[in-house]
């Protein structure tokens, strides 16, 4: 058998024609790993920066004059055995009821606060400590939607319960606090604005949108209330007052 080598000529073009064809797959292939995903050329991340902030706390106030007395009032009584001792106690709680009524406080404007029974103690010469009766009462929470009238309702009870009686105390309020809340809190938002320009005009910046707002409890400061009265006061002299709500505002702004 007679073996052919090709020729130096043959040889050369063969060469010629594979160093063309390596070049074009390499020139095909170069777009698509430039496009792969994950060779892309890393960007530059531009990150804002924060703007400076001032947070501020606002105080209102509102006052108003009340239109409502809430009365405590109640009864008590003491009597030997525990039977005796709530029947007494039925007997004047209802005597205060009718009073109430007659001076025309509406059933809806009468609450029973508390109820109680308990043991009498007295301790003997040898220092025991015994059983000698019991002491039964009750007390009510009186809305007194007319003020004025406040005073000659509290006589009128002491009139009629006499002894048993009891006057805890009265509260003046408003029986709807949601305008005076509304004024107090306007007040409060002014406050905190105010405090806010101030700090940006003495930082050197201009007050900015308002970034958070919160609002605390409203808080109405204690009432007062009448201490004890006798039973033979005809009518008692009360002075209402004023009625306040406080609100307290903390709001964040930007400044620019």
């Amino acid at each position: 058998m007679t073996i052919r080598r090709p020729s130096a000529a043959r040889t050369a073009r063969l060469l010629a024609a594979t160093a063309v064809l390596a070049g074009l797959l390499a020139g095909t292939a170069a777009p698509a790993l430039a496009a792969a995903p994950g060779r892309a050329a890393p960007r530059a991340v531009v990150r804002a920066e924060a703007p400076a902030t001032v947070t501020v706390t606002g105080h209102g106030r509102a006052s108003a004059t009340p239109d409502l007395a809430i009365l405590s009032v109640g009864v008590e009584a003491s009597r030997p055995t525990a039977k005796e001792a709530m029947a007494a106690q039925n007997t004047a709680a209802e005597a205060l009821l009718a009073v109430l009524h007659k001076q025309g406080i509406a059933d809806r404007d009468i609450r029973t606060d508390s109820l109680s029974l308990s043991p009498v103690y007295t301790q003997n010469a040898q220092g025991e400590n015994k059983v000698t009766g019991y002491q039964a009462g009750q007390s009510f929470s009186v809305k007194i939607r007319d003020i004025d009238r406040t005073g000659q309702v509290i006589g009128a009870v002491n009139d009629t319960t006499g002894d048993a009686g009891r006057v805890n105390g009265v509260v003046f309020d408003v029986a709807d606090p949601s305008a005076l809340r509304v004024k107090a809190r306007e007040a409060a938002y002014k406050d905190a604005y105010e405090k806010a320009a101030q700090h940006a005009r003495l930082s050197g910046h201009e007050l900015g949108r308002l970034v958070s707002l919160s609002e605390g409890e409203s808080v109405r400061p204690g009432p007062g209330a009448t201490p004890g009265i006798a039973a033979d006061e005809p009518s008692v002299p009360l002075a209402p007052g004023e009625i306040e709500e406080q609100v307290t505002v903390s709001a964040v702004f930007e400044l620019v």
